[in-house]
């Protein structure tokens, strides 16, 4: 009898998927790395001369857009095209929208790119992960290893893009290192197409829940109806002279605070949810809030902490210089270091370990302390001298502690709490708290401003300490809600 053949003891189809996510985050974060900089730098410099608040408002809004397509993304490979064909043409949109930026034509090409990759990674996203599930059936024990394998690949594409693209974008041009992100997500393409079909076999191949007419009807009536509201409401904006980029993405931050909690209230009043479930559901909001104060912090990485890795950081250590871009390495970096860590404890502790709302709370300490750790140096320096490097790397060695505490058992305690018929839905609600987050964080990053650094840390600091101690006042109501989840 032939031997299956295996990619690291894991179904051969874990290889196409692992390699192609891991290019496509090489794109992502490498364009990311140096999209800051293109933003706010003068055009003198090659870049598109933004005001420093409105370009960390841009960065902010982006990523959160990009969370929230998620939910669409889903919907489409759910109900129209199967996960297969939208992971595809997900990834089309991204290398796309890195085009677009690789090419000299300004602000236009800037937002072409973020509504391309927008849609593009909504699409790719959780679908591609979904594949990852399917490749295992019911009971087979390599599954959560597979995903560990998988995440791993997300961290080391995430790990190199900085060094490659931040270094090639920063030290010689923008648009070239675009490009290479474009190159990254082609490679990941080709891929994907070329040695998917061999190795992936029929999954993803049709939708799950493929649309009926009358449902198809309805769909484009709202679609309609959403469009036209969004116009009329941008003309009123038009009309009134007060039609701006920085009321636009206010405008975008309400609509992605409103949504998550559109679908709470829909979950909460569905007559398909019994008792037992809607109980599950309270017992998930403050952790979904939790959640959404920690991904703001978190996410400010690539925006404030980008900002001050730029102007107030020596980047140069014994004649070294450090590439500004290359601090975002930071965070996958802590992340492989930590995660074995990690596995190691929680198996260690076994049952003894911390419920999941306390690892929340404890996460929303160590989020707040990575603020208030940033306090220190402009404390003892002030806040026009240039610190040490080190700082910031204390700053994301401990703010990864909290990823880990929060991040993998919120994605678990989703899938455990969510209502039988709202499954698919609930597991996007987890990416709409990051969407969330940044939609705040596209509104208080204006307080980012000279002068005003110490305060902007600090006050952070504490919304998220407090978060945590708040969280651990209400556990047992919470553990109460949750019945027999851990």
């Amino acid at each position: 009898m032939k031997q299956e053949k295996t990619f690291l003891g894991q179904p051969l189809g874990l290889s196409t998927l692992f390699s192609t996510e891991l290019w496509e985050r090489f794109s992502y974060y490498g364009m990311k790395a140096i999209l800051i900089y293109y933003m706010y730098y003068s055009v003198a410099k090659g870049g598109l001369g933004f005001d420093k608040t409105v370009a960390l408002s841009i960065m902010s809004i982006y990523g959160s857009m990009v969370y929230l397509s998620t939910v669409l993304g889903g919907f489409i490979a759910d109900r129209i095209l199967g996960s297969r064909k939208t992971v595809f043409y997900g990834g089309v949109f991204i290398m796309f929208g890195h085009i677009f930026l690789s090419l000299p034509f300004g602000k236009l090409a800037l937002f072409a790119s973020i509504i391309s990759i927008c849609i593009g990674t909504g699409m790719l996203k959780p679908n591609i992960s979904d594949m990852v599930g399917k490749l295992y059936p019911d009971g087979d024990n390599r599954k959560d290893a597979g995903f560990n394998i998988f995440v791993f690949g997300i961290n080391f594409g995430a790990l190199i893009a900085p060094l490659i693209v931040g270094t090639i974008g920063l030290n010689y041009n923008f648009h070239v290192g675009f490009s290479i992100a474009a190159i990254g997500m082609f490679i990941a393409l080709l891929n994907y197409y070329l040695v998917g079909n061999k190795r992936l076999g029929d999954i993803g191949n049709e939708p799950s829940a493929p649309l009926t007419d009358v449902e198809k009807s309805k769909i484009k009536r709202n679609i309609l109806l959403g469009t036209i509201l969004f116009i009329l409401v941008l003309g009123f904006m038009k009309i009134i002279g007060i039609l701006n980029i920085e009321n636009f993405i206010s405008l975008l931050s309400i609509i992605v605070i409103l949504t998550p909690i559109a679908y709470f209230m829909i979950m909460l009043n569905s007559k398909k949810v019994n008792s037992i479930e809607r109980k599950k559901v309270l017992a998930y909001i403050p952790l979904f809030i939790a959640a959404t104060v920690f991904w703001a912090i978190e996410e400010q990485g690539s925006v404030v902490l980008a900002l001050f890795a730029a102007d107030q950081t020596n980047n140069s250590i014994l004649g070294f210089n450090i590439n500004v871009s290359w601090y975002q390495l930071l965070n996958p970096g802590f992340i492989m270091l930590y995660t074995p860590l990690f596995a190691y404890m929680w198996t260690k502790l076994g049952k003894k370990q911390p419920s999941t709302p306390k690892k929340f709370a404890y996460g929303m300490f160590f989020a707040g302390l990575s603020y208030i750790f940033m306090m220190i140096p402009i404390g003892l320096f002030g806040e026009t001298a240039k610190v040490s490097p080190f700082w910031l790397i204390g700053s994301w060695a401990i703010i990864e502690i909290a990823e880990l505490l929060i991040s993998p058992i919120g994605l678990s305690v989703t899938t455990s709490l969510a209502p039988k018929s709202f499954e698919s839905q609930m597991l996007g609600m987890w990416f709409l708290a990051d969407a969330a987050g940044q939609a705040i964080n596209s509104q208080i990053v204006k307080f980012y401003v000279p002068g005003n650094e110490m305060n902007y840390f600090m006050w952070i600091g504490i919304v998220s300490i407090v978060a945590g101690i708040v969280l651990l006042f209400m556990l047992k109501k919470i553990k109460n809600n949750m019945g027999n989840v851990l």
